[in-house]
């Protein structure tokens, strides 16, 4: 029982102190603020430039960490900064699609970083030829 009782203490305690809190000034915590999650690249011809950018800004008080950038396939290609964001400074993610692919665009590109949950990022369209 009394192994029981120490497992709880401390894994409450573990959770209470862990976790971030936004109420407490003097904490460091790094938040991507997008101008927009969703870009749209009409309708366009096959083989048009297939290149489109996410822009965001670090709203939080730690630098920004971006680990990783997946799409949901391989005729999406993200490419995030490797470097750390600033507090108050922007920067971009650019996504590839493969404009030579005719149909409908429907892809999402998830981002991880040290901001929290990760973020999906959508870019929509259609590809005529």
């Amino acid at each position: 029982m009394k192994n029981v009782f120490f497992f709880l203490l401390s894994f409450v305690t573990f959770q209470l102190v862990g976790q971030p809190s936004n109420n407490n000034p003097k904490e460091a915590f790094a938040k991507m603020a997008f101008a927009a999650t969703t870009v749209d690249y009409g309708i366009i011809s096959k083989g048009s430039e297939p290149t489109r950018t996410f822009n965001f800004k670090n709203t939080g008080n730690a630098p920004l960490l971006i680990t990783d950038a997946k799409a949901s396939c391989g005729c999406t290609v993200p490419t995030f900064p490797k470097d750390a964001i600033m507090p108050g400074e922007s920067s971009a993610i650019t996504v590839r699609y493969d404009t030579n692919r005719i149909g409908v665009i429907s892809k999402s590109i998830t981002i991880t970083s040290n901001a929290g949950e990760p973020v999906v990022l959508k870019i929509t369209g259609e590809v005529k030829s």
